[in-house]
């Protein structure tokens, strides 16, 4: 199963989960348009901050999925990628536009046309350094919704709307593509990232499984681990030989590393797990 919750974004539940309906996979691209300004009289951005405190207290109501800074590359998410989240008008009777799909993932950028950052005037989102974006998709995709646009890539803050597209393909949508919704937002979006850029090589080895760790299992992760093992001080080897080899040094030296995590009796067995694993960051080989 994909992630709920989105790697690397702070996770801030504001609760009332509830399921979608099923359907093709959607993304709904948003801009929070907080403030009006023009190519005459820019604005200055609102904080991130400001903007995240306001979706988890008093717009908890129309909170998206994932609040995304393109400027710095930050995420605050708010409800987990299967349940629906409140950001599209849904009109009573019709298509449950928070709803309509397996999931319908929400994002809201921090943007408005002519936001200024610094001495940087920002005309279109697609202006903006867009960091995180890669990361962003590859989540999105992760949980089936198409690397497309059903209605085109959105270019300006015009409307163009078609419920039975909506209904019948997945992908992603601009808030001004969405039925029932009046809004013109998001005016761009930033083009899907090629594969490799989507999915680059990780940066720590991933868990490989508790059957992994047998006596006599010989492997670069083993060796990996060693070393880092004795940089963050749990090294109880009592020799230097075989260091990519499992055995009774790598039990006791990970037992000490568990310890340090504060697990204790037979949590701290030697054993690794995936939460032991996750925050020792073996480099990966």
């Amino acid at each position: 199963m994909p992630d709920l919750w989105m790697p690397g974004a702070t996770r801030l539940d504001i609760g009332d989960h509830a399921a979608t309906d099923g359907g093709p996979a959607k993304a709904i691209a948003h801009i929070t348009w907080d403030k009006n300004a023009t190519a005459a009289k820019p604005v200055d951005l609102v904080s991130y901050t400001n903007l995240r405190s306001y979706f988890a207290g008093g717009g908890a109501a129309v909170a998206p999925h994932i609040l995304w800074d393109p400027f710095a590359g930050s995420f605050t998410q708010f409800v987990p990628a299967n349940s629906r989240s409140k950001s599209l008008v849904d009109v009573a009777g019709g298509t449950r536009t928070n709803r309509a799909g397996s999931v319908v993932i929400q994002i809201e950028a921090l943007f408005f046309p002519y936001c200024r950052v610094g001495t940087t005037v920002y005309p279109r989102l697609i202006d903006t350094p867009c960091k995180g974006w890669a990361e962003l998709q590859a989540w999105v995709h992760s949980w089936g919704v198409p690397n497309a646009w059903p209605m085109g890539r959105p270019t300006d803050f015009t409307s163009h709307r078609s419920e039975n597209t909506w209904e019948t393909v997945g992908g992603w949508y601009g808030h001004s593509q969405v039925p029932e919704n009046s809004h013109q937002d998001p005016g761009s979006w930033p083009a899907f990232v090629t594969t490799d850029a989507v999915h680059p090589a990780p940066q720590y080895e991933p868990f490989p499984g508790a059957a992994f760790f047998k006596t006599g299992k010989k492997s670069p992760v083993i060796a990996a681990m060693h070393k880092r093992l004795v940089a963050v001080g749990c090294s109880r080897y009592k020799s230097t030989a075989n260091p990519d080899v499992w055995g009774s040094g790598d039990v006791a030296s990970y037992a000490a590393w568990q310890r340090h995590l504060g697990y204790t009796g037979v949590a701290a067995d030697g054993q690794p797990g995936a939460k032991s694993w996750a925050a020792l960051k073996v480099p990966n080989v």
